[in-house]
């Protein structure tokens, strides 16, 4: 297994420049600039509509910007591709099926001029017992982790996985995680899509959110929470609707737990002083700091603001 990346001419391992996308009347992307550097990982967050994946399309070459220049280790990215560099894992196509895990893997393993050991590639991506199976028997999180075996077989310098952990348990998920720290303590770049917060928080060196198209933010995860001032003011307020207390100055968002009702707030001290003016009957009142869904969502919010005006 390549344990150093070959250099690039430019130092970057990904450098997205003013890339657009239009499908008929909706622009998918409206300008996204990327740098990441060999050895970062990246998770890039956003909503549904936000661009993602036609992004990462751009990026590995299968859809063509209208504007814009993506360059993988300093070459277009069909010639990183064809060089073995690049592996992906993506959400859409079925695995070939009535073969089993390993005949695929070991097929994969032969269109590739330097590949990862076919045994290294199963091992790595955790599907050593399954290897046995048809991939028609595999389950949704199975599938997805033999998915990341076939991404694994260039031996790439660069990962690009679209949603990994879709449809893998809570168990399986932990395991993918593992997996993916022995895979990038080799010095390998990373950029992952997820719609799980949790993830990029934990596993990402930066955190890209996406909106409308465009970048709203690019930072650490504690830099991406630091930008927003948001707190949540939790309380048992009994005889209040949501959309009331969705009313209340200073609240971008309310959740219910139980019990309990949960404020998503821009400004938490104006907000609970209007929750304790019209609700005096709040009890079990509790204030804690932002998290990276918080921040999310205010990101989000904001943007699309700006793109109604």
């Amino acid at each position: 297994m390549t344990t150093t990346p070959t250099p690039v001419p430019d130092g970057a391992a990904v450098r997205l420049t003013g890339l657009h996308k239009t499908f008929g009347e909706i622009r998918a992307v409206r300008g996204v600039d990327l740098l990441i550097a060999p050895g970062e990982v990246v998770a890039v967050l956003g909503p549904n509509g936000a661009g993602k994946s036609t992004s990462i399309d751009m990026l590995l070459g299968l859809t063509r910007p209208d504007a814009g220049t993506v360059r993988l280790f300093g070459v277009d990215p069909v010639r990183a591709v064809q060089a073995g560099r690049v592996g992906a894992m993506l959400q859409a196509g079925a695995l070939l099926p009535d073969v089993t895990v390993k005949e695929l893997v070991t097929m994969f393993a032969g269109l590739h001029r330097h590949s990862m050991p076919v045994a290294d590639a199963i091992d790595l991506a955790g599907v050593t017992d399954i290897a046995g199976q048809k991939t028609q028997k595999l389950s949704g999180g199975q599938a997805q982790r033999v998915r990341f075996a076939l991404a694994l077989t260039p031996d790439p310098d660069l990962l690009v996985l679209d949603e990994p952990t879709a449809a893998m348990d809570v168990e399986v998920r932990r395991s993918f995680w593992a997996s993916m720290r022995r895979f990038t303590a080799t010095g390998r770049t990373v950029l992952f899509a997820t719609h799980y917060l949790e993830e990029a928080d934990q596993f990402a060196d930066r955190v890209v959110v996406l909106a409308g198209g465009v970048v709203v933010a690019d930072g650490t995860g504690a830099q991406i929470k630091a930008r927003v001032g948001g707190r949540t003011v939790s309380a048992v307020v009994d005889g209040a609707e949501p959309d009331d207390l969705a009313g209340l100055p200073g609240v971008l968002r309310v959740d219910r737990q139980a019990t309990r009702t949960l404020l998503h707030c821009g400004d938490s001290d104006g907000a609970l002083r209007a929750l304790m003016a019209r609700y005096p009957q709040a009890h079990d009142i509790e204030i804690a700091a932002g998290n990276l869904e918080d921040a999310f969502l205010e990101l989000v919010a904001t943007s699309r603001q700006e793109t109604a005006r």
